[in-house]
């Protein structure tokens, strides 16, 4: 009785505004995708493949990703962010392992090779490797505080980063490198990084800039920066992707043609990095400011719970995630409007996607861990 007990005190205890959007919009992601299955059955939109195991598996993700972050939960993130040693190379033989002929395109024609193939199912190593960095990262920079600013710490903490970083950018997943580089970046801000490191960076950004422009970028990639910046002598194809979302995001208008029955536009992938296009067909601009606003709160609160953790370690790991779920927000969402290039990002608990929704929501479950465990009378199943 005594154990019940203390599991109903946890709960009342928890973060349960978050708990509710997060939930929420991860169950949404399964109409939505429930949608698309009924109306490429019915014929309005075509070539999408969105089978019912599509959103039937997104339900299942769903489900595994909110018991998973619930479960985390209950357990004090310290803790866990001590368990680096077992979690961090698993991550990372996962990642190596899409080098192997396990390795394979998450997409037909895609220019990366970022997925595993299990037999049974395909997973997305990157994804948690993400969770193992948060955490290890920022494990790393809370035990190193009281040397944190001299130049040997500074430098394996880069190396620490770089390791990640350069795995996924081998495997031609670029905008999964990027969005390693902002957790990096935030993190390691956040944890007190000294003003001339941030102006040596600063200063050095355009001579990195360079280096990745010329010799890193592929052909294929420079083509579609390019073309952010100056679209009218951009090829067809290349933005061919970008004006199609572009008129189904706005052929919805205020309201929207409805999940069902709609007279739809096709956009390549909009079942998962296009996602939001599709909101824009069927809800329309109060349907897509809604979407964007709960994301928002997400954010928000994120940040919100990392200001008031009980220690500088809880504060690290709700920025981490915080800057994981922006930064796909940002990357996703300016993708479909055309202000970012196409790399292949997904919207937060919205896109389709197994890995990419559990992660997404572990993530999140390390931020309920801090929020339940900001005090320290609030600890369970620890000693």
């Amino acid at each position: 009785m005594k154990a019940v007990s203390e599991a109903v005190r946890f709960i009342k205890k928890s973060d349960k505004l978050l708990f509710v959007l997060v939930t929420g919009l991860s169950l949404f992601s399964v109409v939505l995708l429930w949608s698309l299955a009924v109306n490429e059955q019915t014929q309005n939109i075509t070539n999408i493949k969105a089978s019912p195991s599509l959103y039937k598996n997104q339900l299942i993700a769903v489900a595994i990703g909110v018991t998973a972050a619930v479960v985390i939960s209950f357990f004090d993130y310290e803790k866990l962010a001590k368990l680096w040693f077992l979690y961090a190379p698993f991550a990372l033989v996962l990642t190596f392992l899409t080098f192997s002929p396990l390795g394979k395109n998450g997409l037909q024609g895609a220019d990366d090779k970022a997925w595993i193939d299990l037999g049974v199912i395909s997973i997305q190593p990157s994804e948690i490797l993400k969770i193992a960095f948060i955490l290890s990262f920022s494990y790393h920079c809370f035990k190193s505080r009281e040397n944190f600013n001299k130049p040997l710490n500074i430098l394996l903490l880069c190396l620490h980063a770089a390791v990640p970083i350069a795995t996924v950018a081998l495997q031609g997943d670029d905008g999964t490198a990027a969005v390693f580089a902002v957790i990096f970046a935030a993190i390691i801000f956040a944890a007190g990084l000294s003003w001339k490191y941030i102006v040596s960076a600063m200063v050095a950004a355009p001579v990195a800039g360079a280096l990745l422009w010329f010799f890193y970028l592929q052909p294929t990639h420079k083509n579609r920066i390019l073309a952010m910046l100056n679209p009218s002598m951009a090829s067809e194809d290349i933005l061919y992707q970008q004006r199609l979302s572009k008129i189904a995001l706005g052929s919805g208008q205020l309201y929207g043609k409805g999940l069902l029955g709609g007279d739809y536009c096709y956009v390549p992938v909009c079942h998962n990095d296009f996602i939001f296009s599709y909101i824009g067909q069927t809800l329309g601009f109060i349907g897509c400011m809604a979407v964007a606003g709960v994301l928002c709160v997400i954010c928000a609160k994120i940040l919100y719970n990392g200001i008031f953790a009980r220690d500088k370690l809880g504060q690290l790991i709700c920025v981490g995630v915080f800057a994981l779920l922006l930064t796909h927000c940002v990357l996703n969402i300016g993708m479909v409007i055309g202000v970012t290039p196409v790399i292949g990002i997904p919207l937060p608990f919205v896109s389709a996607g197994g890995t990419a929704m559990m992660s997404m929501n572990v993530c999140v479950g390390l931020v309920y861990s801090v929020y339940v465990h900001s005090a320290k009378s609030d600890k369970i199943f620890v000693k």
